[in-house]
């Protein structure tokens, strides 16, 4: 008798994700036919082994390793290079707790060393407790490395943003840190579908109408292999399996918008919509990423035929464009003069814009970041204030 429903399609979800990174990498002999040595064994709870509380030490540093492999990260026999390492983010939850123990049980039939990692925000007591005892679950399921990371949470942003930010900035230092190939993350359908909905709300236009790629960061670090799965499918994985999981209250929690948005407003779409509008906000995002990819490769296309000898752009050229291709182009020119991409908004590149079809001998424009976007003898100059 085969697994559970839930817990095959939560496996085969990562085995798709495992394959298509051992096809990106560079070939190397057994890659795909022999387990790394030392490679992680999966072993599912039976029920939850967290000591109480005060009885594991925790080492007051912001990284607290619980468990280092050292043979898999060697050279093979013969010369061969190491096995890819690939991690997951887990924050004890559902949906990362089923990531990682499909990741347990799929990494080692395909000769790929598996590790963890879990983010201590600290924003609420007994956090690094919590990050311990996920870490102990990380190495129960046979993960190695395995270990929490602790963070300072800013301001800036918002909490929830300025918490996305520190939490990807761990994970890039502990993918960097350990050599690992690739991150996995626990995104589901339905967090497509509250991303879809904040970007609508924001009025951000149809990249923001993508939500979540399912392949992003520098080199194709970031996976999320559950993009086309439910939120209760991951549940149901980890309850059949006796996996142990955290909720945590921020995600109940009203003062936080995206909380308010899967408990109030996805309810009240539901309610008034009929069921299935989870899965048709997932499909608007494939849909919008498509055509904002085909977009911007457009405007990277158009980009040089807009520019003149001096590398200036020139205003009659960006009219021609459609507004779409247009706008793409002042943002990268935005930004590659020095405006933050996470603080130029629809509104700065709609004025930016004017200066091309509504100009009235309007001044120059300030941007985020101290640049400065002004029309001078038919060019758009946009540069350092």
């Amino acid at each position: 008798m085969g697994p559970h429903p839930a817990v095959a399609a939560i496996r085969l979800a990562v085995r798709r994700v495992l394959h298509d990174i051992l096809t990106e990498q560079p070939p190397t002999p057994d890659t795909r036919r022999t387990p790394a040595r030392g490679a992680a064994r999966p072993r599912t709870p039976d029920a939850e082994r967290v000591p109480a509380p005060g009885t594991r030490r925790t080492v007051p540093v912001p990284v607290r390793a619980a468990h280092e492999e050292s043979a898999g990260s060697l050279p093979r026999p013969g010369g061969d290079a190491p096995a890819p390492l690939v991690l997951v983010a887990c924050s004890g939850g559902a949906d990362s707790m089923a990531l990682a123990s499909a990741l347990a049980f799929e990494a080692p039939k395909l000769g790929i060393r598996a590790g963890g990692v879990t983010v201590d925000h600290g924003l609420q007591p007994g956090s690094g407790l919590r990050a311990d005892e996920v870490v102990l679950r990380l190495t129960d399921l046979g993960l190695a490395p395995a270990e929490s990371v602790a963070v300072t949470v800013g301001r800036e942003g918002g909490p929830e943003a300025a918490a996305r930010d520190a939490r990807y900035a761990a994970l890039d230092s502990a993918a960097e840190r350990h050599g690992a190939t690739a991150v996995l993350l626990g995104h589901t359908r339905d967090d497509q579908a509250e991303t879809v909905l904040l970007g609508l709300a924001r009025g951000s236009g149809i990249r923001s109408l993508s939500g979540m790629a399912a392949v992003s960061g520098a080199d194709g670090r970031y996976r999320r292999p559950f993009l086309h799965l439910d939120r209760q499918t991951a549940r149901k994985a980890c309850m059949v399996q006796s996996l142990p999981v955290w909720d945590d209250p921020h995600n109940a929690d009203p003062a936080y918008t995206r909380s308010r948005l899967r408990h109030e407003g996805l309810p009240a779409l539901e309610k008034a919509l009929g069921k299935g509008v989870v899965e048709a906000l997932a499909r608007t995002a494939q849909l919008s990423r498509d055509d904002a990819d085909a977009l911007d490769a457009w405007a990277s296309q158009a980009e040089a035929s807009v520019r003149d000898a001096a590398g200036l752009l020139e205003c009659a050229k960006l009219y021609a464009l459609p507004p779409a291709v247009r706008r793409r182009i002042l943002r990268r020119a935005a930004i590659e003069a020095g405006a933050p991409a996470g603080s130029l908004f629809a509104r700065h590149i709609e004025e930016i814009d004017r200066l091309i079809t509504g100009w009235r001998g309007q001044g120059a424009i300030n941007l985020p970041g101290k640049v400065v976007a002004q029309r001078q003898g038919g060019r758009l100059v946009i540069r350092q204030g």
